[in-house]
């Protein structure tokens, strides 16, 4: 047990470090390490319970947030386990990270631009060629192509873990597409707001300039004509996906999937619902195979065909470069000391972990003699091998006919294996209920390439691990993530991420808006409508359930025909009715129906998902929240549906107050409206149609009143009982109603004026002219006069305006390229 001076004994009296490694926070005799003291002793003050209560309201945050990761194999999303103890690094240490990452990705660039260049390294004998040729991230379409600016990488990561000496090894490069960035920025944001007063009380160097910087290269070398910085994302289904929103949104730049992109004469053009924009800086988050399906792979659904064709032609630049995954190779970890001798003219700084190539006869003689000693792993990432199913094996771990099969491997195909060192990694405590322990962690550390040279993020992501086996083999699944803390040796100021300029360019311009982002943003505003609609036939019947008078038994036998209509509720064998309550519990626990709410809401989170970068955390928390009120509530009590239905609508209330308070008027809001207008005027048309003409009685005509929110209006302008006519004017012709179908077509002549133009002139002559002919339906007739075939007149005339939209905006157009 480690013996603590106070005030820091009473919480880690019972701390106990792992044998035969190096513990981050107390040194050999016990002691808290000077540079996480003051953290120590800032959590004693807090005492246990307050830490506690601080972690798990971090942990709500970020599940509020929509914080979340999805792994291979697993297809739902995961909570982002975030420790509430940070990882500390002092100054000193920060340095010789820096100073050695910053060499070694020097040493990437060079080797990179020699690979697909001059060849000289394989040619002069300092690297096998079957090493290059042989790797799956070696892209032969890029070999003699200079990447636009003259730079392969733009952002690159390494995996460091602390020996037991102290010293820190690289245990993996990632250059391909480095994912973490955001993560990283997401658990310092939630880490300071946990610990806000020790922060400040550290001096803990901020991640802001870093990300300014990196953003302020990327941006001045897009065109002022161009689209701006775009990240490329392979979608919503990605497993890092709320990553790449997250980091497009806090970076400004516009978030795209390879459907958005079209080649023209080896340009890129990004589809926008105003034609097509020019696009010639991509961050790309897509592993580079599958960006484009004519030159890479055929089976790839993500790229876009001729990418290939326009980074070779330098019309685009792509951070990173094309074929810049090459590096990341394991096997090319064995010659990394002596390509920077070569190349460097030093050696590394930092070293990264002893690596032996099975290519080479002697080395791996070398590793069968030491095997039971020695972790085996693949030589390239993404060959696909049984036995490495889950990773690096441990030779001494393998069963036998395992380790008979990894021979016989070796034997026949050595150059597709390494040997590694067994690295012990270094320990950092975590809160496990109220008690510290020490756990084993890798840092990942980033760095961005800038006008004025590489720069690194003064922090990183931390992957801690769930076990106390301190070996780096078995860290590669579980476990939480961790900030990490980088002590300023002075003290830290505010840092913004907004242009440091004193009086920039002001601009009001349209931000290019792609067609699949309308077309999400189309489905969000239908779905959210449609899915209200859904829950005030729920709670209209909810509230009817105990009802015996004959007339409320009809109103009610009406309502269930709707929603059988509706797509939420089956039919039952041989016609037979629904019992009130019966119905309303089913259609608001059902996740098969398609006119369902939980069906519904979980389509417009679907929509949503995919457009994460265009929302607040805000709209996306009520989306979120809404949700999970559906999925929870699926083994809940039919006396409760009325209740649930009830909150559920106060959620929708409460986006569609934050859409009309809280947006800003942009193409995308103006989308997002169109299809809550269409959607909500072919709701009340359908209610009206089968609640308001024909065989009405009052109690049919206040339930469809009930459903249009309008009962408040129609009590006060009318002191009788409600009437067809009276009714049929509130609801269709009164367009000072937000629940009239006048009122939707006069907010959609509205959004004409904020749409941008289209070069389709065809198409947008229709669009207007369905608006037209939408509010002529509501012509020539009077409320009294209202009947079925009048009202299914104005619901065609909707699905007309939705039809003429969609063709307009969100179908696959590619006119206007260069604009």
């Amino acid at each position: 047990m480690v013996k603590l001076a106070e005030p820091a004994a009473s919480l880690l009296a019972d701390y106990a470090p792992l044998e035969g490694v190096f513990d981050e926070m107390v040194d050999e005799t016990g002691q808290p390490r000077a540079h996480w003291r003051p953290f120590v002793d800032a959590l004693a003050r807090l005492g246990r319970a307050e830490i506690a209560r601080r972690a798990d309201g971090a942990a709500r945050r970020l599940r509020e947030a929509g914080v979340y990761y999805r792994a291979y194999d697993q297809d739902a999303d995961q909570a982002w386990p975030l420790s509430s103890t940070p990882v500390i690094i002092d100054t000193e240490d920060w340095r010789t990270i820096e100073a050695g990452l910053i060499q070694r990705a020097e040493l990437m660039e060079a080797a990179i631009a020699d690979f697909y260049g001059a060849q000289r390294l394989v040619r002069d004998g300092h690297v096998p060629a079957s090493i290059i040729t042989g790797s799956p991230d070696f892209l032969r379409p890029m070999v003699g192509a200079t990447p636009a600016g003259g730079r392969y990488l733009h952002f690159y990561a390494a995996d460091l873990g602390r020996a037991p000496d102290g010293r820190w090894w690289v245990l993996a490069d990632r250059a391909q597409a480095p994912s973490g960035a955001g993560y990283a920025l997401g658990n310092r944001i939630a880490l300071s707001r946990t610990l806000p007063e020790t922060m400040h009380e550290l001096d803990v160097r901020r991640l802001a300039e870093f990300f300014q910087r990196f953003r302020e290269t990327l941006t001045n070398r897009a065109a002022p004509d161009s689209a701006g910085v775009c990240l490329l994302t392979p979608g919503p289904y990605n497993e890092t996906y709320y990553e790449h929103a997250y980091l497009a949104r806090y970076l400004g730049f516009l978030l795209v999937e390879g459907e958005d992109l079209v080649v023209r004469g080896d340009k890129v053009f990004l589809r926008t619902v105003a034609g097509l924009k020019k696009v010639d800086t991509l961050l790309r988050r897509l592993d580079a195979d599958f960006t484009d399906p004519l030159a890479l792979n055929p089976g790839s659904r993500l790229g876009a065909p001729g990418l290939v064709d326009a980074a070779r032609s330098g019309a685009v630049c792509f951070a990173n470069a094309l074929g810049s995954g090459i590096v990341e190779s394991r096997a090319l970890m064995a010659f990394w000391p002596r390509l920077a001798r070569e190349l460097l003219g030093a050696d590394l700084k930092l070293p990264n972990v002893a690596t032996w190539w099975c290519g080479d006869a002697a080395k791996r003689d070398e590793v069968i003699a030491r095997f039971d000693d020695i972790a085996f792993a693949p030589a390239f990432l993404g060959h696909r091998n049984p036995l490495f199913s889950k990773g690096a094996v441990s030779g001494r771990d393998l069963a036998p006919d395992a380790r008979r099969e990894l021979l016989d491997q070796l034997a026949r195909r050595g150059g597709d294996f390494v040997g590694q060192e067994m690295v012990k990694l270094s320990s950092t405590p975590v809160l496990n209920n109220d008690r510290f322990e020490p756990r084993p962690f890798q840092l990942r550390v980033f760095l961005a390439a800038t006008e004025n040279g590489w720069t690194a993020m003064p922090g990183g992501f931390c992957r801690v691990s769930s076990r106390r086996d301190p070996l780096a083999i078995n860290m590669q699944r579980g476990g939480l993530a961790a900030d990490a803390w980088v002590i300023s040796d002075a003290p830290v100021g505010y840092r913004s991420l907004l242009p440091s300029a004193a009086s920039p360019d002001l601009r009001r311009g349209i931000v290019a808006l792609t067609t699949r982002t309308a077309e999400n943003m189309f489905w969000l505003g239908r779905y959210l409508e449609r899915a209200d609609a859904s829950l005030r036939l729920v709670r209209a019947l909810a509230a009817r359930s105990g009802e015996r008078d004959h007339a409320a038994v009809a109103a009610s036998e009406k309502i269930i025909a709707i929603l059988q209509w509706w797509g939420a509720l089956p039919y039952r064998q041989d016609d037979a009715v629904w019992p009130a309550a019966d119905a309303a519990h089913h259609a608001m626990t059902s996740t098969d129906a398609y006119g369902a709410p939980p069906v519904l809401v979980r389509r417009a989170l679907n929509a949503a998902s995919a457009i994460r970068d265009q929302l607040s955390p805000d709209a996306w928390r009520i989306i979120k929240a809404l949700d999970r009120q559906m999925m929870e509530g699926a083994d809940a009590h039919a006396s409760e549906t009325y209740d649930r239905a009830e909150r559920s609508l106060r959620e929708l209330a409460a986006f569609s107050g934050y859409a009309h308070e809280n947006m800003t008027r942009t193409t995308g809001w103006a989308i997002l409206d169109i299809g809550r207008r269409v959607e909500r005027g072919l709701s009340l048309a359908r209610f009206i149609s089968r609640l308001g003409v024909g065989d009405t009685t009052p109690a049919t005509l206040e339930a469809l009143l009930e459903l249009c929110d309008s009962q408040i209006t129609y009590a006060r302008r009318y002191f009788v009982t409600a009437s067809p006519g009276a009714v049929a004017d509130l609801l269709i012709f009164d367009d000072d109603n937000p629940r009239a179908c006048a009122f939707q077509a006069a907010r959609l002549r509205a959004l004409l004026d904020e749409l941008p133009a289209s070069a389709r002139a065809d198409a947008a002559k229709t669009f207007r002219e369905s608006i037209v002919q939408l509010e002529a339906s509501m012509t020539g007739c009077t409320p009294d006069r209202v009947d079925a075939a009048f009202v299914f007149k104005v619901e065609e005339a909707f699905f007309a305006v939705a039809t003429a939209f969609s063709n307009l905006y969100l179908s696959d157009h590619d006119e206007g390229a260069g604009r």
